[in-house]
């Protein structure tokens, strides 16, 4: 197990011992942004539910992105309501694959939380190994925590362009929108040109659960990717990319994450869109 991983008989023990552990519930996604009714309807006992949209991430101009990543004194401020403290642990699950937990994955790590877990399976591997939800909201005793920021790799958008000549941009996104044949969101539909296509949703298997790590390396090395050269990961805007940033952790790669993504990209429109199952 990766030690970006938990199981979900390894989270409940640490909760039953009694460790300092903060558990985030970060359900979300494109077409219901809003996981509040459902976490209140049942969520793992303890856990504290987190506003993807408002807490992690930051609303500038369409030019930034849908997501931009949430300025430092904002997420601590979030942090410390969520009940963290310097030196705990933070496990973070979703009910769709992990894909929005990795981004609070991502947030919290670049912004110097030392520990933190994605519940490997998501909601689903919780309640199938027969553990107990709780209804309600939690509303923990105030963190301390100190963040910072900067703690992982990412690139901006003119990174992004270069890369995506020089090395390897992967776009994770669907390949129908890959391939500019639909797009229901973002104001151009296409990919940048030479990123590579490699939906993150193959990361996962049937049950929602990352690949073994060889398993995922010969994924990216069937997509393109050489782990001898540098390589980003690029989605709608910045979301699923974090999720496909964990899976290239996990396979042994040093990814960083392009924040702003296709929802940053089709807004210049001075920048060039490609179109179709080719790079270029």
């Amino acid at each position: 197990m990766s030690d970006i991983l938990i199981t979900p008989d390894a989270l409940a023990a640490l909760l039953a011992e009694g460790d300092p552990v903060r558990v985030l519930d970060v359900r979300w996604r494109l077409d219901r942004p809003d996981g509040r009714p459902e976490y209140l309807a049942g969520h793992i006992p303890g856990a504290v539910f987190v506003s993807l949209d408002h807490d992690l991430a930051a609303h500038g101009e369409p030019t930034d992105g849908r997501h931009p990543l949430p300025e430092v004194a904002a997420l601590q401020a979030a942090a410390r309501r969520w009940g963290i403290g310097d030196g705990d642990t933070v496990v973070v699950y979703d009910d769709l694959s992990s894909l929005s937990a990795a981004r609070a994955w991502w947030v919290l790590t670049d912004a110097g939380i030392a520990d933190v877990r994605i519940l490997d399976g998501a909601l689903r591997a919780w309640t199938a190994a027969g553990l107990p939800l709780e209804r309600g909201d939690v509303v923990p005793t105030p963190g301390s925590v100190t963040l910072s920021t900067g703690h992982l790799a990412q690139v901006s958008i003119d990174e992004a362009a270069e890369l995506a000549a020089s090395g390897a941009l992967l776009d994770v996104r669907a390949p129908e929108r890959y391939r500019g044949e639909v797009e229901p969101i973002d104001p151009r539909a296409g990919h940048i040109p030479g990123a590579l296509n490699s939906p993150t949703t193959g990361n996962v298997d049937a049950d929602g659960r990352f690949l073994a790590p060889e398993d995922l390396r010969a994924r990216f090395a069937e997509a393109g990717v050489d782990a001898a050269s540098p390589v980003a990961v690029s989605c709608g805007s910045g979301v699923t990319a974090s999720h496909a940033f964990v899976a290239l952790r996990i396979a042994g790669l040093t990814p960083r994450l392009y924040p702003g993504s296709w929802s940053q990209w089709s807004n210049h429109p001075d920048r060039p869109v490609a179109t179709g199952p080719n790079p270029v």
